[in-house]
């Protein structure tokens, strides 16, 4: 019980955050979203695929990395819902499809300067596992997840949402 308090405690420079999104992977998006909208009341959903060169730079376990996944992204008030398929490539989703299943992959924070947040969970030993930067219209948004799940049973997403995003390749429901 004290060396989980103490390695919880490597998590405090994350108390000032707010959690803003819930993220899921899922099977099949397309199918996802009409659920979500269908049960829950869900939408309108925006969705993307991220991909290079869409997403300019890509790591996965501290290597240059080329992955892509689906996105759909939706809010619930202040909080937002992401919904991710695992299309191609060695990341942190085929890894989660692998020892889990479907479901919860991660909680997100939005931070204002995310390589200062990646060098401080790196001092206290919390490894970036998986990351993506430029998708945003001017070069910018950045996303970072780090090795956590030992620690509170799931992954935290640190993000950097661009200034300008691009328009979205599909919006459901359909207006």
């Amino acid at each position: 019980m004290i060396k989980r308090t103490i390695m919880l405690s490597k998590l405090d420079f994350l108390k000032e955050k707010e959690i803003a999104q819930v993220a899921f992977v899922v099977k099949d998006l397309d199918e996802a979203v009409s659920h979500y909208y269908e049960v829950f009341g869900i939408g309108p959903w925006s969705f993307y695929t991220y991909q290079k060169p869409f997403v300019k730079e890509m790591s996965y376990r501290g290597k240059p990395a080329n992955y892509s996944m689906r996105i759909a992204l939706s809010n619930i008030g202040p909080m937002r819902i992401e919904l991710i398929q695992n299309l191609s490539g060695e990341s942190v989703y085929k890894e989660f499809i692998e020892n889990h299943g479907y479901g919860i992959h991660h909680l997100g924070v939005v931070v204002d300067d995310i390589e200062k947040e990646i060098l401080k969970a790196k001092s206290i030993g919390i490894e970036m596992i998986m990351d993506g930067k430029g998708f945003g219209l001017d070069g910018d948004g950045h996303y970072a997840y780090l090795d956590t799940e030992d620690l509170i049973g799931t992954t935290i997403e640190l993000i950097s949402r661009p200034k300008r995003r691009h328009e979205p390749e599909l919006v459901y429901p359909l207006t």
